[in-house]
């Protein structure tokens, strides 16, 4: 079983990737005084949280400065893979909890798990530009599918395979 982490009140939090686009491994990594915590998650992931804290972003107060040290910290060995994402507002704490849970095989669900963080107005802004960021680094979207393109093309199922897509 894999250990769980309550980070209410965390000094950072980023995403960052490790790799060649195509080949990225995607991270996201906590810290809060001495303790770093890094754990895998899908491109899908955090394209779907900074959409999420972007728009819950929208009806919140202006936040005040942002982070800007959002590079990745090593060692990069992420400690376990991400099944899913949650995230409730406390208004009295002014502060967004972000539930991460661990992915776990079909059947062991009671083994997953999980890690609470904390995070202010400023940290969830900076997540979210840094995430789209990231998201956008990568390898451009077929016109057709959305797949990624390869820079040698893909087999777009948009054409069956016929004359494939290329940079």
């Amino acid at each position: 079983m894999s250990r769980s982490y309550e980070l209410l009140d965390v000094d950072k939090l980023t995403v960052g990737a490790v790799g060649e686009p195509g080949q990225r491994v995607f991270v996201l990594q906590a810290r809060h005084a001495n303790q770093l915590v890094t754990l895998k998650v899908e491109k899908a992931q955090v394209a779907a949280l900074a959409a999420h804290l972007g728009q819950l972003l929208e009806d919140l107060p202006e936040p005040g400065r942002l982070p800007e040290d959002l590079e990745l910290e090593t060692p990069i060995e992420p400690e376990w893979i991400v099944g899913s994402l949650g995230s409730s507002w406390d208004d009295d704490l002014d502060r967004l909890l972000l539930l991460v849970e661990e992915a776990v095989p079909e059947g062991q669900q009671g083994d997953a798990a999980e890690a609470r963080i904390g995070l202010t107005r400023e940290q969830m802004a900076a997540l979210a530009l840094r995430g789209a960021q990231l998201v956008t680094a990568g390898r451009p979207p077929c016109p057709l599918c959305g797949y990624p393109l390869d820079p040698r093309g893909h087999d777009c199922p948009r054409t069956n395979g016929h004359r494939p897509p290329v940079l």
